[in-house]
């Protein structure tokens, strides 16, 4: 028998699913921090503030710039360049190495200020994150008003960060206001506005519009945001080549697709290889390995077996090389993974003669998908998998609770550290302190996220 539920739980129920229909009355907040990384490095060190920097992975002429500071983007700095590049565009520029616990460690700050205004917020990433206030309307009466407190809390607590704040009745919408006023903006898209709006805009000032899309738009005779939010669903859906379009078009006339996320469709893990790394090719399979079994990791936690991969390389002198494979079977085992992989990669090198792990690698990734739960995995009656998946399993339940280097595979021992730490983007959403600076993530070991 179906339980009925309170009409409260069923408001939340309701509000917790995304849907094509517009819902009159919605409210949602999205706050981006601004230039997030450079702005926690500047909190950590006042010596900093005021400066050009820019935070990089290693410390290497080299290195890649993952995120410069606002007084860098002013001198034409973007995310993206080395080092190099970009101290041609910035001379006096400080490189500052990365620290993802302190980001992370603040970004959980983040998030506790933002529930304690609604208990609906969902992290899009390390550094955004969407509130849906819908049911908190009759809690506050302007939405304005809550934005600066939240800004007022922020700055109480980490005086030198800023964030712009969108508000509008759909995520979409409202990820688009914080676009319009960087740094420290606070913009509000209604139904009475957002055709102004818009108007002052470009396609590609569209979050999800890059230069291909904008040119079928434009091949489709639609030039602006504008025209594009009364361009009729069927006209976006052809120009799109699909339901795409259909997405587009709910997106700016309210509808909401964005909000909730839903389970994952994929698993990526992937680096970016210093000098010193790329020298031995021994140390670059072993960060296979460690990418392999990042993922094995990531698997076990969630109880959840990949039947498809993917494996990455690129070159400094921007070639690559990619690969997709189909598994035999449902695996979860990072050893198992690898081997797949590896066999494609020999297959490669062997028809060339020639070593895909050399001294001109740049960086290199796995991605995991089609995934099938635990429970419905069958196995043949003469497979040992059963009795492996359950040591897998203890295996991360030790490393939990004694830390990970307590046990490890023999596969991951010729350079267990080759996995230097990185800034979980995608893992956020699962990120909650347990007291102190001390903080976890439900599907994964609390040093590895």
């Amino acid at each position: 028998m179906k339980q009925e539920l309170s009409q409260p739980q069923a408001k939340k129920q309701e509000y917790r699913a995304n849907s094509a229909d517009v819902r009159p009355g919605s409210v949602v907040m999205y706050l981006d921090m601004n230039s997030y990384f450079a702005s926690c490095e500047q909190q950590l060190n006042p010596a900093l503030r005021g400066k050009p920097i820019g935070v990089t992975t290693y410390d290497s002429p080299n290195a890649c710039v993952i995120a410069p500071s606002i007084e860098a983007k002013k001198f034409g700095v973007k995310t993206g360049m080395r080092l190099g590049e970009a101290r041609q565009f910035c001379p006096q520029m400080i490189a500052v190495t990365t620290q993802p616990f302190q980001y992370r460690r603040i970004h959980v700050d983040v998030m506790k200020i933002l529930r304690s205004y609604c208990d609906d917020v969902i992290a899009k990433s390390i550094d955004e994150a969407v509130m849906n206030m819908t049911s908190y309307k009759l809690v506050y009466k302007d939405m304005q008003e809550v934005g600066r407190k939240i800004k007022a809390d922020l700055s109480r607590q980490y005086d030198w960060l800023k964030c712009s704040i969108g508000i509008a009745p759909n995520s979409f919408l409202a990820k688009l206001a914080t676009e319009m006023q960087k740094p420290d903006g606070l913009v509000e898209i209604t139904p009475e506005n957002i055709d102004e709006k818009l108007s002052k805009l470009q396609l590609q000032d569209l979050p999800g519009i890059a230069s291909r899309n904008a040119r079928r738009l434009e091949l489709s005779g639609i030039l602006t945001p504008l025209q594009m939010r009364h361009t009729s669903e069927a006209l976006l859906r052809k120009a799109f080549g699909g339901v795409v379009g259909n997405f587009w078009h709910r997106r700016l006339n309210f509808g909401e697709v964005d909000l909730y996320a839903h389970e994952n469709r994929n698993m990526s893990a992937m680096r970016t290889v210093s000098k010193q790394q790329r020298e031995s090719g021994e140390t670059l399979a072993a960060m296979l390995v460690a990418l392999c079994t990042k993922l094995e990791q990531r698997m076990v936690k969630q109880d959840i077996f990949c039947k498809t991969a993917s494996f990455f390389i690129r070159y400094r002198d921007s070639t690559g090389w990619d690969t997709n494979v189909r598994l035999q079977q449902p695996v979860q085992d990072g050893v198992e993974l690898r081997n797949y992989l590896l066999e494609r990669i020999r297959e490669f090198e062997n028809g060339r003669n020639t070593t895909m792990f050399n001294n001109n690698t740049r960086s290199l990734g796995v991605a995991i998908g089609s995934f099938a739960h635990g429970g419905t995995v069958q196995y043949s009656l003469f497979d040992n998998r059963i009795k492996q998946d359950t040591v897998r399993k203890t295996m991360y339940n030790i490393k939990d609770k004694y830390g990970r280097n307590i046990v490890r595979k023999g596969v991951e021992l010729f350079d267990p550290y080759v996995m230097k730490d990185a800034i979980g983007f995608g893992s956020v959403r699962d990120m909650e302190s347990i007291g102190g600076d001390e903080i976890i993530n439900k599907y994964m070991l609390e040093e590895d996220f």
